[in-house]
């Protein structure tokens, strides 16, 4: 299988509203920062080689709408902190494997300002990055109109900065297969058809949760633990 692995850079989960900075990490030095980021990232991937694992794509941060390792990295707060962590990450990545492709994660992947905002502000900081990746997690009302603006929004990052767009998670009600399954036929078609072949594909995200796992209802299990028609969109 094609390996993705996901950086957090934070002792939880990172997500828009939380890019909180692991503990061994606070009270040092920006300069400090950037080199510990450089040498996590060059570890684990190293351990990973050690085992025969040599991941197609690497993840810098996980929904890092307003940057990641707040508050240095905070991208409202300096666009350029945010980018020269994130190229640090990117140099021990292509250090490892030359031919992994690095990701720049956002939430919302319907936003096209969001993404504008903040893939201006990282190009004009001289941030490197090879893929856009987009989080998606309509309803059962609206992912029509998701699917639509995530194309839009898709087309809009291969004309502007010439990257390759990733659905890097997705996920919809899991008592909702018949649905959940078309919104995944749709947007994997309209993937395909991102402008000059640049869509890389879909991800769902932890399909395997079931029911009403942890308070997480977005998963593609049913609650005898079996996965649901809606996972069948993958195969077809």
């Amino acid at each position: 299988m094609r390996v993705l692995i996901n950086f957090h850079f934070s002792d939880s989960w990172a997500d828009p509203g939380q890019q909180t900075k692991p503990q061994t990490w606070c009270g040092i030095t920006f300069q400090q920062l950037l080199d510990s980021v450089a040498i996590h990232t060059t570890v684990v991937l190293q351990k990973l080689q050690q085992a025969g694992v040599s991941p197609d794509w690497v993840q810098i941060g996980n929904e890092t709408n307003d940057g990641m390792l707040w508050p240095d990295g905070k991208a409202s707060l300096s666009m350029q902190n945010f980018a020269s962590l994130l190229n640090v990450a990117y140099a021990a990545v292509k250090k490892i494997n030359a031919g992994t492709k690095v990701i720049i994660h956002l939430s919302n992947g319907w936003d096209i300002n969001l993404y504008r905002w903040m893939f201006d502000g990282l190009v004009a900081q001289g941030a490197k990055f090879d893929v856009v990746g987009m989080s998606l997690y309509p309803t059962v009302s609206n992912w029509q109109t998701f699917t639509s603006l995530c194309l839009d929004n898709m087309n809009d990052v291969v004309s502007r900065y010439g990257k390759e767009v990733m659905i890097v998670e997705v996920g919809m009600s899991w008592d909702q297969p018949v649905v959940c399954k078309q919104f995944l036929k749709d947007i994997i078609a309209r993937q395909k058809n991102v402008r000059n072949n640049k869509g890389l594909g879909v991800f769902y995200w932890e399909p395997q949760s079931y029911a009403n796992w942890q308070g997480y209802t977005l998963g593609a299990f049913d609650n005898t633990g079996k996965p649901t028609l809606a996972l069948t969109a993958f195969g077809e």
